[in-house]
């Protein structure tokens, strides 16, 4: 049994560690041959996309009579887990298509919504999830794109930034002000007119995850494709994103998990003054203290997952998710800062994955909420006005 389900055994039942275990199995094999040079190419492989797909990783909680896993939010979060470990680009695509797309439509879709969506997601159908803009990043109510009533429906407004999974995107969950001011979700197809989706923005890090700018001139959406109700955005974005930092921190603790696979895989192999530099106190004590921190961080995430998939009230599924993210996002910048210096001067290399890790982790203290926003969430729980 591995590190990983052996940590993480006593939360999970036998099916979820057979699940994980499947997961596991397939990143070895249809993604880790592509990493590197998804990577270099700032692209996803079409290969890695199928074979996603084919195992039910792009609609893990859509029910199976929409053509879905029927899985739950702990099979997306193992998922993501699994995947992050091999490459966590991957694991972002992953993410979002079902941490924010599937799970939104899951909980807030009308019976139609889901006839028409799920199956097509579940499918390979590639969602978007359009919040984000130049002065709404972690203020993300001070967004100011606009639905203006048109006819049957609304005309979308606006200019959204660093949206994940755009280039690929068929379907973008866009969120704008109604002329209430109130925020409201709508469901917007990728070939509706007005919708631009600019090139990708080329990253530091989860470098084939695409990112990308998202223009809407007047993008008209009809009243069917309004997802939890005129007005009820607020609402929405706050239970999305509560599962979308579950999400992240899940990423995170596989990020971290796959960076010190790397490492102890490196020390086991690595001699110098005739010995396994895994003899040395200097090298195995900090990745000893590693493990010890990441299995912590995995059992955060397992249990923020259960209790986001409960119906519980809001302030502590807040505070859960916000520590959940902070808490993976550290653990997971230290286990690749790590890596790479437990591979010395070869973790410095693009010929060994330490430094990609390395590059792909930083992002964890800044996506889904900066560090100093979860920081805020949790004071604010422990502080209450």
């Amino acid at each position: 049994m591995s590190v990983q389900a052996e940590d993480g055994a006593a939360r999970l039942a036998p099916e979820e560690l057979a699940w994980a275990a499947k997961v596991r199995e397939m990143a070895a094999t249809a993604v880790a041959p592509y990493v590197r040079e998804m990577d270099d190419r700032a692209r996803f492989d079409d290969k890695v996309i199928a074979a996603l797909v084919e195992a039910g990783l792009m609609g893990i909680e859509v029910p199976s009579a929409y053509g879905g896993a029927g899985g739950g939010l702990i099979h997306t979060a193992l998922a993501i887990e699994e995947l992050a470990r091999v490459d966590p680009a991957v694991a972002v695509l992953v993410d979002v298509q079902n941490a924010l797309l599937v799970s939104a439509l899951v909980r807030h879709g009308s019976g139609d919504q889901k006839r028409r969506y799920l199956p097509r997601l579940a499918a390979g159908t590639i969602g978007a999830y359009a919040i984000s803009e130049e002065q709404a990043g972690s203020d993300a109510f001070a967004l100011a794109t606009t639905a203006e009533p048109d006819g049957d429906g609304f005309a979308l407004t606006g200019r959204k930034c660093w949206i994940t999974n755009a280039a690929e995107a068929g379907l973008l969950l866009v969120f704008a002000r109604t002329g209430d001011n109130a925020l409201t979700a709508f469901l917007v197809e990728r070939d509706a007119p007005g919708l631009t989706v600019g090139p990708p923005i080329s990253k530091l890090g989860i470098r084939a995850s695409s990112t990308c700018e998202v223009v809407l001139d007047r993008t008209p959406v009809g009243r069917r494709d309004v997802l939890g109700g005129v007005g009820g955005g607020s609402h929405l974005m706050v239970d999305t994103l509560n599962i979308g930092k579950a999400g992240i921190a899940a990423q995170l603790v596989g990020a971290a998990q796959g960076a010190l696979d790397l490492a102890v895989a490196y020390a086991r192999e690595r001699r110098q003054f005739g010995e396994r530099i895994a003899d040395f106190q200097a090298v195995r004590f900090p990745l000893a203290a590693l493990a010890a921190r990441i299995a912590a961080a995995r059992a955060l995430v397992y249990d923020t997952v259960a209790l986001l998939t409960r119906d519980d009230a809001p302030e502590p599924r807040l505070r859960a998710a916000a520590m959940a993210k902070y808490v993976a996002s550290e653990v997971a910048e230290q286990a690749a800062s790590h890596a790479v210096e437990t591979h010395g001067g070869n973790g410095f290399t693009t010929g060994h994955l330490a430094e990609k890790f390395y590059r792909d982790t930083k992002v964890g203290k800044i996506y889904e909420g900066t560090s100093n926003m979860q920081f805020r969430t949790i004071a604010a729980t422990l502080f209450p006005s």
